[in-house]
C-alpha cells in the first residue's frame, strides 16, 4: 500500500485495541516521512505523551541514557557528527520497557572484503532478549534468518529493504512482550513484533518463540532495556526513541 494511503487509513479508523490509536497516527506519519525518496535527515520523535528519547544526536545522551552491558558503567561509544558508533561492548538503555514502539536509525560501513556475518554486523535487541539483526545485506535476493531485518535465527525478513552502505536506514518496531504466569512463570503467550525497515514491512506481527541468541535476563521478568550490539564492526546509530505502550486499551465503547 502506498504510504500516503496507509497514513490516511490509520488516521481514519476508530479507536484501536491495545491503546495504539494515538501512537499509530504518529507512527504512520513518521513512516511516511521516512519513506520519501531522498530523505536522509533523522525522523524526530512524535509529539505524543510519554515518548522517551534515548539518543537525539547529542554526545551527552550516550552517558545519560545508556550503560555498558553487564557492568553498569556509562556507555563509552564513539560520538561524531550527531551519531554514536559501536565501540568495545554492547550498550543497554538505563530505562526498561515492556510493550513499545521503537524508532532507531543506523548506517552500515563500507567493508569490501567482508562477507556474511562479518559485513557490518550489529543488532537491536528488544528488552535485551530478542534481536532484530543489523547487517549489510544489500542486494541479497532471498534474505535468510541471519540477514538484516531478521528476528535473528528464527524469522527471515519478508523482503529485502536494505539500502547500500553509507546511507542511513531506519527501523520502526512495534513490540508486544510475552506474558507469563507471575507465580509459576509458565508462558501464556509469546512475544510478537512488527518491523518496518525504511518504510517497508519486513516482519508482520511475527511471533517470537523465545529469546534469541545472546539474550540477557529471563523473559518472564516482564521488562527489559533497548540493547544495541557491538559485534566488532563499526556501525553508526542515531535518532533512537521509544513510545511505551499499555497492555490494552479501554474496555468501554
Amino acid at each position: 500500500m502506498h504510504m500516503n494511503r496507509l497514513s490516511k487509513s490509520i488516521g481514519s479508523r476508530k479507536m484501536q485495541p491495545f491503546g495504539l490509536s494515538f501512537c499509530l497516527i504518529a507512527f504512520g506519519a513518521m513512516i511516511a516521512m521516512a519513506a520519501q525518496p531522498g530523505n536522509q535527515g533523522p525522523v524526530p520523535p512524535p509529539n505524543v505523551p510519554g515518548v522517551v528519547v534515548l539518543f537525539s544526536g547529542r554526545q551527552s545522551d550516550i552517558a545519560k541514557n545508556w550503560q555498558m552491558i553487564g557492568s553498569g558503567q556509562p556507555a563509552d561509544w564513539t560520538f561524531d557528527n550527531g551519531a554514536m558508533m559501536t565501540t568495545n561492548s554492547d550498550i543497554v538503555s538505563k530505562r526498561q520497557f515492556k510493550n513499545f514502539y521503537l524508532h532507531v536509525e543506523w548506517r552500515e560501513p563500507e567493508m569490501p572484503n567482508a562477507q556474511g556475518q562479518a559485513n557490518g554486523n550489529s543488532g537491536v535487541y528488544l528488552q535485551g532478549r530478542y534481536e532484530i539483526q543489523v547487517l549489510n545485506s544489500y542486494g541479497i535476493a532471498s534474505p535468510g534468518t541471519g540477514d538484516c531485518g531478521a528476528v535473528y535465527g528464527e524469522a527471515a525478513p519478508l523482503v529485502n529493504a536494505c539500502k547500500p552502505t553509507h546511507q542511513w536506514q531506519a527501523y520502526d518496531i512495534v513490540f508486544r512482550a510475552p506474558e507469563y504466569n507471575p507465580t509459576t512463570h509458565q508462558l501464556i503467550h509469546h512475544a510478537r513484533v512488527t518491523v518496518l525497515q525504511n518504510g517497508i514491512v519486513i516482519q508482520n506481527n511475527q511471533e517470537i518463540s523465545g529469546p534469541t541468541a545472546g539474550a540477557m535476563g529471563d523473559a518472564w521478568e516482564g521488562t527489559g532495556p533497548i540493547r544495541l550490539q557491538y559485534h566488532g564492526d563499526k556501525v553508526e546509530y542515531r535518532d533512537v526513541w521509544v513510545v511505551p505502550l499499555p497492555d490494552h486499551g479501554a474496555n468501554h465503547y
